[in-house]
Formats: structure tokens, C-alpha cells, sequence
């Protein structure tokens, strides 16, 4: 990642051309953040590439670099080459990557983690989908972790049925209902382990479970370790 901000016009330097083209022989990817991009163009190696810049400098960043295709996004991706505009842009930048790598629901997870701001209950801040009919489905299933409701009638709440409901989650976080509702109900088990010190049995009960068994079968499948080990960091 090439990440100036307002000194770039002074590391525009051939020492500094010369690190980031032993940095592209190196690496897969190459991200210009802000006005990084300035120095990657400068490197050559936007030519032919769709890319953005802080817009403040996009008019001289087309007219100094003519062989980049530079437009006015928040941020680009084009092949190995990464740009965006800004601070925030490069967290819409970190968001898309994830969702291209690892899937749209854990995008979605990221984005809740680093833009919670607290609340009445710090555990069960909601989740944002895009899909309007996706977000009412999980503000239903957060608001009742501990006793978890069927596919069926949280279709049934939001007046759509099951199959459309599947449909739409599926389209938007390729996952079915079931599938979303657990890992909901384990992100809270997860939270509940790492953060206080209720017992597993309590954790259990919280995240709608029976019992500790059940739970820990599924958060093993799911983590790929148990509570206990998870909250003891082995």
C-alpha cells in the first residue's frame, strides 16, 4: 500500500519510484491510497488500468498521467491495481475486498464491528444489509437470539414467504435463513466468551440453545475450535 497523503509531490522522487517498483516485483496486489496513487502512476504502473485519486487532484493526475484511465469513484479495482480517494473510501475499499475473498456476510460482519458506536446492549448491536427485505429478516432474528423463531414466521412478520426470504438472502449473502440466524446467534456466543465471564451454560441459554453441548458442537463447526478453548486463546 502506498499511502503519502499530503507529501507526495516531495516523495515523487526516483528513490521513491525505485522502492515501489522493487515493492510490485514482490507483491500480487498494489493498493495507491489517497494520493498513492500519484507515485504508483508515476512508477508506471497504472498504465492502461482504470484508477481514482483524492479528487482534489484528479483534473492534473489526467493531465499529467494520460495513459491512466482516470476516473471520479470513491475507489477502483482493476486487476492487481487498487486505488481510492480518501480515508473513508479506503474503507469501502477494505469492505469490497472482503466481500470479493471471503463473502458478503462477512463484509457485512466487518463493517458492524468497526462502525459500532455502543449502545443499550453492546452484544446485539444490529447488522445493515442493503436488501430492505434482508434488513427487517435480521432485525427480527437479532432481536430474538435467545429464543430463536422459525424460518417460517419471521417470513411470516415481514410479509414475504419462505421461499422469497431464502431467495433474497441467498442473492445477498449467499447463505440460506438457517444458516444466518446460527452464525448470528454464535457471533454472540463468541462476543459473550471473549468479553465476560458467564459460564458456558449461560452463554448457551442466551444464544438459544438447550444446553452447553449443543452449543459447543456448533460453535466448533463453525470456529473450528470450542468456547472454552476459544476463551482460554488456545
Amino acid at each position: 500500500m502506498v499511502m503519502p497523503s499530503y507529501g507526495y509531490l516531495k516523495l515523487d522522487t526516483r528513490e521513491t519510484i525505485r522502492a515501489i517498483l522493487a515493492a510490485a516485483g514482490k507483491h500480487s496486489q498494489l493498493a495507491g491510497l489517497d494520493t498513492g496513487s500519484w507515485l504508483l502512476a508515476r512508477a508506471g504502473l497504472l498504465n492502461d488500468h482504470r484508477a481514482t485519486i483524492h479528487w482534489d487532484e484528479l483534473a492534473r493526475f489526467e493531465e499529467t498521467f494520460p495513459l491512466v484511465n482516470a476516473v471520479q469513484e470513491r475507489y477502483v479495482i482493476d486487476g492487481n491495481r487498487l486505488t481510492c480517494s480518501g480515508a473513508m473510501a479506503a474503507f469501502d475499499l477494505a469492505s469490497a475486498l472482503i466481500r470479493r475473498d471471503h463473502g458478503p456476510l462477512l463484509s457485512m460482519e466487518v463493517a458492524h464491528l468497526l462502525m459500532s458506536r455502543g449502545g443499550a446492549d453492546q452484544y446485539t448491536l444490529p447488522l445493515k444489509s442493503e436488501d430492505t427485505l434482508v434488513n427487517r429478516a435480521l432485525t427480527l432474528m437479532q432481536a430474538n437470539l435467545e429464543t430463536p423463531l422459525p424460518i417460517k414466521e419471521i417470513a411470516r412478520k415481514i410479509g414475504c414467504s419462505q421461499k422469497r426470504l431464502e431467495g433474497r438472502i441467498q442473492a445477498e449473502l449467499k447463505t440460506t435463513p438457517q444458516a444466518l440466524y446460527r452464525r448470528l446467534r454464535l457471533n454472540l456466543a463468541r462476543k459473550l466468551a471473549e468479553e465476560t465471564e458467564q459460564s458456558i451454560a449461560e452463554i448457551a441459554g442466551r444464544c438459544g440453545y438447550e444446553n452447553a453441548s449443543a452449543m459447543t458442537r456448533a460453535f466448533k463447526a463453525e470456529f473450528g475450535q470450542t468456547p472454552t478453548a476459544f476463551r482460554s486463546g488456545s
